[in-house]
């Protein structure tokens, strides 16, 4: 019978298959489509009386060990890999929702999610409401007889409020809705929404799972049900599937997960602390500052609190740019979870979408700040922080 494995022993075992070689490494299929023995095998295969590959947009099996490891990791019953995190989203969301549905949102989500959610869903004429998920009165006053869906990251982009997922999945048990749960700042070594009741957990594994800074895709875990949809229907037809070689530089970067979200993790800790601390800046939104909403959430929903710190300058907009750009160490870059230390403006960079109104609503004003903590040495981020804050007027 097979052991039960923890998550730092999954990330490295989970999914892989012996291959015939005996490879250490699983083998890179770089091939757009698979040959039939014979006509007759063709057409079972789409058929679907037959397993087996046909065409690489349909399935391929690198691309199937990374889901199958994803699957493991988040408890979820299936998986499947996407071209971009975006391309996550859309999947299944475009699985779950028709013209004339309705669909919940917290007010704050990513930038191209918003944009998704505001101008591009409204054209298939699916309608979208943005509230605050820390209130759960709120949830359920915006639920109409045609909402379909509730969706949520947790913690939001960018200023790290914490949800109960607990609470939201049994708003959705209730009104028998879709819950969606975009994982990415925590991946599944530090939170499993499925765990808590969530019907679908999207990633964008450009960051944390690959961890290196050079792939774009992303990743929905969901039951066999949903899978059937998001796989054959939607990404089928879309094409947002993605290419062989960014699933297997995805397999090598999650052998180190853990160890990587170790180091992240306690980078963070000692940062947050370090800010919260500093004059020059008005708050800190890191889950593990006692400070924070998401703080009691530590260790019954989060195992850790995340690599990603937001702050607030008591600065303008002007000084807060300024501070940005004099910073050493850091790079002005707005992805997260590479190897290196990221610092971005989000008001004018990935949630450029909103409106300055619908910025104010979600709590992102313009002197705040995220940073994606790097594996570098905590004292040497610490020292480039505090050269950049001294220089604040």
């Amino acid at each position: 019978m097979q052991q039960k494995w923890q998550p730092a022993t999954q990330v490295i075992h989970a999914g892989h298959e012996r291959n015939e070689a005996g490879a250490l490494v699983s083998p890179l299929c770089q091939s757009a489509t698979f040959v039939f023995d014979n006509a007759e095998q063709g057409g079972a295969r789409f058929a679907g009386a037959e397993p087996g590959y046909i065409y690489t947009r349909l399935g391929n099996p690198t691309t199937a060990e990374l889901e199958r490891k994803l699957a493991a990791l988040e408890g979820s019953e299936a998986a499947a890999a996407t071209a971009s995190g975006m391309a996550a989203v859309s999947a299944a969301l475009l699985a779950n929702l028709s013209h004339g549905d309705h669909l919940v949102a917290s007010n704050a989500v990513y930038g191209c999610t918003f944009s998704l959610m505001s101008s591009q869903l409204a054209k298939f004429g699916i309608e979208v409401t943005l509230v605050n998920f820390s209130d759960s009165a709120a949830i359920e006053y915006a639920i109409k007889p045609n909402t379909k869906v509730i969706f949520c990251e947790t913690p939001v982009n960018p200023h790290l409020d914490v949800y109960d997922l607990d609470m939201i999945a049994a708003i959705a048990n209730k009104y028998s809705l879709i819950s969606v749960v975009d994982n990415t700042f925590m991946t599944p070594l530090l939170q499993q929404p499925i765990k808590h009741g969530i019907d679908i957990v999207i990633h964008s594994a450009t960051k944390y799972l690959n961890g290196h800074g050079d792939v774009i895709a992303g990743i929905v875990c969901a039951s066999n049900q949903q899978m059937e949809v998001i796989k054959y229907e939607v990404l089928k037809d879309v094409g947002a599937v993605i290419s062989p070689h960014d699933a297997w530089l995805i397999l090598r970067g999650l052998k180190t997960l853990d160890v990587r979200l170790e180091r992240h993790c306690d980078n963070a800790q000692k940062i947050a602390e370090y800010l919260e601390q500093h004059s020059k800046v008005s708050k800190v939104y890191y889950p593990g500052l006692k400070s924070h909403n998401g703080f009691k959430l530590l260790g019954s929903q989060m195992r850790r609190a995340g690599g990603v710190i937001a702050f607030e300058l008591d600065a303008t907009l002007e000084e807060s740019i300024n501070f940005i750009n004099q910073l050493s160490l850091f790079s002005i870059a707005v992805s997260l979870g590479d190897a290196e230390s990221l610092i971005q403006h989000p008001a004018s960079m990935t949630h450029s979408p909103y409106s300055d109104e619908e910025r104010t609503q979600a709590g992102i004003s313009d002197s705040l700040l995220r940073i994606s903590v790097g594996l570098e040495s905590a004292e040497d981020i610490i020292q480039a922080l505090n050269l950049g804050l001294d220089r604040l007027t």
